[in-house]
């Protein structure tokens, strides 16, 4: 007996129609896949030629600190600066010891003018910053407050300064147990010129573990690289305005006129003093030649040579980049301020002492491509140089606040 075959069910029908909604389906994912390809090549197939020079890393925070915006690469690190920028400006808290005689501690000079500007100026901005605490238990860091400045104006000799800060500290360290848990490892004072380092010179622990904010960062006088901080020498307030995007006024090749209190000084004198594409005095310029004539020659020049003199540091570094002219580090060895978070190359020409020799046909080497891209990153690091009251985001005091917070990151106790 034969079987039986079932029914032929109408698959034809079935297929036709399943066909059509896979190529109506098909067609709509082209669609589709067009339509974005379009509307992202629109967006990207031309990138603003800055992509390729500068780092913008888009945060919930750049909203409330347009200065965020862009990074360049005059920034070792920048997006590691930014962040950690950022992390620092919520956590970082300082405890200041309330003790001292207000008269020689924990003061501010009535001008913040002069030498000593950059001392006087992190005194008044630490006291109203957001950075102060009043609980010295949630402090990363203790501020010793230690102002060397009104001593020296008061005629106190180095000697008697001395024993006024070791009395002070030892008081200190017998009243606090803060001191005694890393022997004064997060402990920082700042002071500017060499007054404040010589009349530390007698608590040897205060030197060695603690930080140390100096505008003289030499080798010779105890300065420890990446545990001290290198504080800017700054003479505010600038006598003129902020120089920059001015390449085409400036048509002298270099510049140097100050007094010849160091060795390099008296080289760099005797050596291109009657140069005729060098413009360098054996002297200060005299004021009775005119009306703020050293400052002028900053806007009209390329290169300003910046020698050590007494001390390494010299404020002439910070007028250079005030005035737009490329500062020439001539030195030997140099801490330069905030060396750790600027990329000093992109915007400075460093020399050893011997190239002084060299000088002109080294800055003669430099091309106009050269300098116009040293010019225009050096305008990007004029607002760090600049100290403010009250502060302002990326200015002088915020990067020292910032160099702190870097040093107390490897302090454990």
């Amino acid at each position: 007996m034969s079987a039986v075959k079932p029914p032929a069910m109408p698959f034809t029908a079935i297929n036709t129609k399943q066909a059509l909604i896979l190529i109506l389906s098909t067609l709509t994912l082209l669609t589709l896949i067009y339509i974005s390809s379009n509307s992202l090549g629109s967006t990207y197939s031309y990138p603003s030629p800055t992509i390729t020079t500068t780092t913008t890393i888009p945060t919930a925070s750049s909203s409330t600190l347009k200065e965020d915006a862009e990074f360049s690469d005059v920034y070792h690190t920048p997006d590691v600066f930014r962040l950690n920028y950022a992390e620092m400006l919520k956590r970082f808290k300082v405890y200041i010891y309330p003790d001292g005689d207000p008269k020689t501690f924990y003061q501010t000079p009535r001008k913040l003018t002069g030498k000593y500007a950059s001392e006087g100026y992190f005194f008044q901005n630490i006291r109203e910053s957001r950075f102060r605490t009043e609980d010295p238990d949630e402090a990363h860091l203790f501020f010793i407050p230690i102002s060397c400045h009104k001593m020296r104006g008061k005629g106190t000799s180095y000697e008697n300064m001395t024993i006024i800060v070791q009395n002070y500290v030892d008081g200190l360290i017998s009243k606090y147990p803060y001191w005694n848990r890393t022997l004064g490892a997060d402990h920082f004072f700042v002071t500017c010129h060499d007054v404040g380092v010589r009349a530390t010179e007698g608590l040897p622990l205060l030197v060695k573990n603690s930080i140390r904010a100096v505008c003289s960062p030499s080798y010779d006088v105890g300065f420890i690289p990446h545990k001290d901080i290198a504080l800017p020498q700054i003479l505010q307030p600038f006598a003129l305005p902020r120089g920059g995007n001015d390449i085409e006024n400036r048509t002298t090749l270099g510049f140097w006129a100050g007094h010849r209190n160091s060795r390099i000084r008296v080289i760099l004198a005797r050596t291109w003093e009657n140069d005729t594409e060098l413009d360098i005095s054996n002297n200060r310029i005299n004021r009775a030649t005119g009306h703020l004539v050293y400052q002028k020659r900053f806007y009209r020049t390329k290169f300003c040579i910046c020698p050590g003199g007494s001390q390494v540091n010299s404020a002439r570094i910070a007028d250079s980049i005030h005035y737009g002219c490329i500062p020439v580090i001539l030195s030997n060895y140099y801490d330069l301020p905030f060396n750790d978070i600027l990329d000093w190359s992109k915007f400075s020409v460093i020399l050893k002492e011997k190239d002084v020799y060299d000088l002109k046909q080294i800055l003669k080497d430099i091309s106009n491509e050269q300098f116009v891209t040293l010019h225009n990153n050096l305008v990007q690091v004029q607002k760090h140089f600049q100290w403010n009251t009250p502060p302002i985001p990326y200015d002088a005091f915020h990067m020292v606040m910032y160099d702190l917070w870097l040093r107390h990151s490897v302090i454990k106790y």
